[in-house]
């Protein structure tokens, strides 16, 4: 996927979009954003990626966008994703430029989305490891994802995870349980900053068994 200095950069191009472009309408072209010299090769590559934005250092959700589907290359889609994240989730206000400096970035770059097919809903769960996937779900013309350490830190179990994906995505809890709904796994690659503009590392998780 992407080594640990291209998840280092990834996190440095959401700080910059988060500490310079939150009073601008957003700058498609990268190169007015980014003036940390040439990206490696992996940047133009069209990849899955999530932004997530945190309070420090409480480390609640701030904000979080992206793209399931590898829709933009990697850098333009951090850039977006990033600049989303902090403007429009409309869950949240936007983000203040007082704000910035009590903010984590976290960059998380998505294998491609796999699809999850049994005959048997029931045995759903089995297909499932907590820690390692994360769930794409598409029914009845809604559809929701959650990144692969949100069953983690809610310390849910595989079937508790797929009703949370059903749940999300505005559907019945046991929806999965159905021959109805679509559903995806994916792996990523997590990078996070220790404390506002320091330190990054790549977040591990411990998968689990079903």
């Amino acid at each position: 996927m992407v080594t640990s200095e291209e998840g280092h950069l990834a996190v440095a191009i959401a700080r910059n979009i988060l500490a310079h472009a939150l009073e601008e309408a957003y700058a498609s072209d990268l190169r007015t954003l980014w003036k940390g010299g040439p990206l490696p090769a992996v940047f133009g590559e069209k990849r899955g990626l999530f932004v997530t934005l945190l309070t420090y250092p409480e480390k609640d959700l701030r904000g979080c966008i992206g793209f399931p589907q590898p829709t933009y290359p990697l850098g333009e889609g951090v850039a977006r994703a990033a600049w989303l994240a902090a403007r429009e989730d409309p869950r949240f206000p936007p983000v203040a430029p007082e704000e910035v400096s009590h903010i984590l970035v976290e960059v998380s770059v998505l294998t491609p989305l796999e699809r999850v097919s049994t005959k048997d809903p029931g045995a759903l769960p089995r297909e499932i490891r907590v820690g390692r996937d994360g769930l794409y779900i598409a029914y009845a013309g809604t559809s929701g994802l959650l990144l692969p350490e949100v069953p983690v830190e809610q310390g849910w179990d595989s079937e508790r995870f797929l009703d949370g994906i059903c749940q999300k995505a505005g559907l019945p809890e046991s929806t999965w349980r159905t021959k109805g709904p679509s559903l995806w796994r994916f792996r990523t690659e997590i990078f996070l900053e220790d404390s506002p503009g320091g330190k990054v590392r790549q977040r591990e998780l411990t998968p689990v068994r079903a």
